[in-house]
């Protein structure tokens, strides 16, 4: 099983990265570009094949390492 995390900032946490990526895009001609925020995506593969297994211990890895969550959140998406 491949599992998909997708660590984010939460609203309201200051992304100064996604600032200078906006005003980047904005200085290349892209006038359409709003805010924009960045993040990160960590790729995983399991043994587990237990999907309802498989998100508890993703959840578990997140909480300990892979996300700050005082200041990140976190998506989880699994792919049998």
């Amino acid at each position: 099983m491949k599992a998909r995390v997708f660590v984010t900032l939460k609203n309201g946490v200051l992304d100064p990265q996604g600032k200078a990526i906006g005003h980047a895009l904005n200085n290349l001609g892209f006038a359409s570009v709003g805010d924009v925020r960045q993040g990160k995506l960590i790729e995983i593969e399991l043994a587990e094949t237990d999907e309802a297994k498989a998100r508890v211990e993703i959840k578990e890895m997140c909480e300990k390492l892979l996300a700050n969550t005082v200041i990140e959140k976190f998506d989880i998406e699994l792919k049998v």
